[in-house]
């Protein structure tokens, strides 16, 4: 893992697309402002972690269900 210490206002540069700033620091929280192309996904890691464990969750519904739904979907 990387470390780096910033101080308010500046930043860091993540290859040629990606901006990280530090934009208010409060106590023990910092606030980052975080400049990306609109089709990179930023998320808190809370939130990427359930979004994981949602698409885990998904793939594993069973073969007969998946055939149950497939029967219900075709035509007859």
């Amino acid at each position: 893992m990387l470390v780096l210490t910033r101080k308010l206002g500046e930043s860091i540069a993540i290859d040629d697309h990606i901006k990280i700033r530090v934009v208010q620091i409060k106590g023990k929280q910092v606030r980052l402002g975080i400049e990306a192309p609109k089709d990179t996904k930023i998320h808190r890691e809370e939130v990427y972690l359930a979004i994981q464990d949602q698409n885990q969750q998904s793939v594993q519904v069973s073969s007969d269900k998946v055939k149950n739904i497939s029967k219900l979907l075709k035509p007859e």
